[in-house]
């Protein structure tokens, strides 16, 4: 949703000396699109993961005097930002979840695809991987994990085999997880919604990488860091994640004067306003075009109000 991007932030990003945060890098290409875009921008680009800052860094040679890398979790950008005497920016960006380079070097463990070690940490310094979870976890919790953040149906089931299957040898590879995946869900259920280990990878992703508190923790520190006029845009991937950004655009964009006053309190009044009706979809031609922006979810708000 590259074009809806630039259209959402444009407004904020025009006047000399803007400054976008990407709170999630990746491989550059929503920055480079807005650095060409905006030749008076400059951008502060963070990403936990030290092969995309090291990719990135190449592909935005050409705009480095406007460009700050910074390897951190989105979730520190609250002092990443004060790191860089930057109190204030004018845009913000998040492009949530897993890369599509990320998903494509077998090496990262992210895909059930192909085999790989069982991995899928972002930020390839953090204690937990993937294996750590499928072969230490009681099943109870390893249930709950696929519940929650995979909305897996057959959580407990897929727990259940996965604690069978450990004790006979360690888990240690996708395609082995998957097919433990697979058989343990029943044949009808196998039969729609695309591979049945596609809930179980993200449940997992999500817990070794902590994302979802991540985001919790992101989101308010993005909002509180945005200059009037300013604007946020995120895309989301899955609903856990498009529900904790809709929740905190909209607390932002309410009026939290108590009820039964009789005037509208002025420290009160929303701090944003939304710019999207629910969460914008991508066109046909895009999903034809590239079939991984199928479930992204965009939603976009624009400062109007200065803090109490």
């Amino acid at each position: 949703m590259l074009d809806r991007v630039l259209t959402l932030l444009a407004p904020a990003l025009r006047p000399e000396g803007s400054v976008l945060l990407d709170a999630t890098l990746g491989r550059a290409g929503h920055a480079i699109a807005l650095l060409r875009e905006h030749p008076g921008l400059a951008l502060i680009g963070v990403d936990a993961d030290d092969a995309a800052i090291e990719e990135s860094r190449g592909l935005l040679a050409p705009y480095a005097g406007r460009v700050t890398l910074v390897r951190a979790r989105y979730d520190a950008i609250g002092e990443v930002l004060a790191g860089l005497g930057q109190p204030s920016v004018q845009g913000v960006l998040f492009d949530l979840g897993v890369s599509s380079p990320q998903l494509d070097d077998p090496e990262r463990g992210f895909a059930y695809s192909y085999d790989a070690p069982l991995d899928m940490r972002m930020d390839r310094s953090g204690p937990l991987t993937a294996a750590d979870v499928v072969n230490t976890y009681p099943a109870a919790r390893l249930a709950q994990v696929l519940r929650e953040y995979g909305e897996e149906r057959f959580a407990r089931r897929i727990a259940d085999a996965v604690v069978r299957e450990r004790a006979k040898s360690p888990l240690t590879s996708t395609m082995r997880l998957s097919e433990i995946v697979r058989d343990s869900i029943p044949a009808p259920a196998r039969r729609s919604g695309g591979n049945p280990a596609k809930r179980t990878f993200q449940a997992l992703r999500i817990e070794v990488n902590g994302e979802l508190e991540a985001l919790r923790a992101a989101l308010p520190a993005a909002l509180n860091a945005i200059a009037v006029g300013g604007r946020i845009v995120a895309l989301a991937y899955h609903s856990l994640e498009d529900r904790t950004v809709k929740q905190a655009l909209s607390a932002s964009a309410a009026d939290t004067t108590p009820p039964g006053l009789p005037v509208q309190l002025a420290a009160a009044r929303p701090r944003f306003r939304l710019l999207t009706r629910g969460a914008q979809r991508p066109a046909e031609a895009e999903v034809a075009a590239n079939p991984r922006a199928a479930s992204a979810r965009l939603r976009a708000a624009e400062r109007i109000r200065a803090a109490a």
